[in-house]
């Protein structure tokens, strides 16, 4: 078989964009709308049913400690710190207590542990499902080394970080922030980032996809300025880029690698060739390199377990304590006081009312979307939307995939890279804003 076949695939799957009807979606999410079409209703039982399932293999490793559980991969996945224990628990609780609707009222609301049960965990289901199983034809068989090597020069210089980075922004604007996070994950595991470039990284280029920058744009009613809003995304977030990974805490990271794995990175150019045949030399040995189907499946399977039973319960145990916080205590209200005087001093409409949706995002992407709805003025409704988009580090979902992860982040690290975003990113916001609204 040609070694750079398994390349092309990847990439029609992963970064060429497709049009279906009004929405623009990637070969691999196309994939999974259409089995969370055929799951349909059935979708919230099976997270639901994974859920205990996971709580209760773990259980029965910790307490009972069979052989067949403390073996290889399956000792990885289940036997884990009583804090991962209790997430997993609070994860499994709360997705029964949601799927029967028994329990107090702030845990199983439609706005709480309704969006991660009928919202998000189906699409988390079957976006990974797939993305376990494919993602190694996007990064194993030498696209990465290709474009990491052609472009190292300007990302280097642009961004401090390795030309492949621009891998995963590029599938994150194709498809979703959470396969940003995926590949930047795969590439630290595999000595590929150290773990500055790692965390920069998941942190700044997991932007938002265009199918959902459609979906906020028109459900807060300024769908006919998505290109201005969505070029105005744009810029914000390549600025915060610039100059996030050159401030704490992500400036203070350490520049090792992966202990297991090491140093594993070719994408300087030692030898006097063309840029363009050094880079495809590098792919070319790359893809020669590559694991075999047997190898790729094992490893394939391993991940679905691993998202599955170890980091769904994780994300749904998050994202439902941010989403209680938002909806059912002033914790966000409070936090954005200090934000009324800064947007009134902007010249924003409805600075009251559009200083909690400033912070929400901390706790889930749409969340401010939901709470700008109501604002009036078309040039706060505006900000708040672009803004939201630029925030990039949302527990219910990339912030709960990164803690996760083995990537070396803290909680208190990622609330500070999302204050850091927003201040840099709201003045550049308003001021477009103002130039493009008036």
């Amino acid at each position: 078989m040609n070694n750079h076949l398994p390349s092309t695939l990847g990439v029609g799957l992963f970064l060429v964009p497709f049009s279906t009807g009004e929405t623009v979606n990637i070969g691999m999410g196309i994939m999974a709308d259409t089995l969370n079409s055929l799951l349909g209703d059935t979708l919230p039982a099976i997270a639901s049913t994974i859920l205990v399932i996971s709580l209760t293999l773990t259980l029965i490793s910790k307490l009972v400690g069979p052989k067949w559980l403390r073996k290889g991969a399956l000792d990885d996945l289940f036997n884990i710190s009583t804090m991962w224990i209790a997430m997993r628990a609070l994860g499994a609780l709360f997705a029964v207590m949601t799927y029967f609707q028994i329990g107090p009222y702030f845990i199983i609301a439609s706005s709480t542990g309704g969006v991660m049960l009928n919202d998000l965990a189906p699409v988390l289901l079957t976006f990974f499902f797939f993305a376990a199983f494919l993602l190694p034809l996007l990064v194993d068989f030498g696209f990465m080394e290709f474009i990491g090597s052609l472009v190292r020069r300007p990302f280097r210089f642009i961004f401090g970080l390795p030309g492949r980075s621009a891998i995963d922004a590029t599938a994150s604007w194709m498809g979703s922030g959470t396969v940003g996070v995926l590949i930047t994950t795969q590439q630290y595991e595999q000595g590929y980032y150290n773990q500055r470039e790692a965390s920069s990284i998941a942190t700044n280029f997991s932007i938002v996809s265009i199918a959902f920058a459609l979906l906020v744009s028109s459900f807060i009613g300024i769908d006919h300025l998505f290109v201005e809003f969505y070029f105005t995304v744009l810029v914000a977030g390549l600025v915060a880029a610039v100059i996030v990974p050159r401030l704490p805490p992500l400036s203070r990271k350490s520049n090792a690698y992966y202990e297991p794995v090491g140093c594993q990175i070719a994408e300087e150019n030692t030898r006097k060739v063309g840029l363009v045949r050094y880079s495809l030399e590098v792919a070319s040995a790359r893809a020669e390199a590559a694991p075999g189907p047997r190898k790729l499946l094992r490893f394939a399977l391993f991940n679905v377990a691993d998202i599955f039973f170890g980091l769904i319960p994780l994300v749904f145990a998050i994202g439902t304590l941010a989403l209680i916080l938002a909806e059912f205590t002033p914790v966000f209200t409070w936090l954005s006081y200090p934000m009324v005087p800064v947007l009134d001093w902007m010249g924003l409409p409805e600075a009251e009312a559009a200083a909690p949706a400033t912070l929400v995002g901390f706790a889930d992407m749409f969340l401010p979307a939901v709470l700008a709805n109501g604002i009036e003025s078309e040039l706060t409704r505006f900000v708040i939307a672009c803004l939201s988009m630029t925030q990039l580090i949302y527990m219910s979902e990339v912030g709960a995939l990164l803690l996760k992860s083995k990537i070396p982040v803290k909680l208190w690290e990622l609330f500070t890279i999302f204050l850091l975003r927003t201040a840099i990113t709201l003045p550049i916001i308003v001021l477009m804003g103002h130039w493009i609204i008036g």
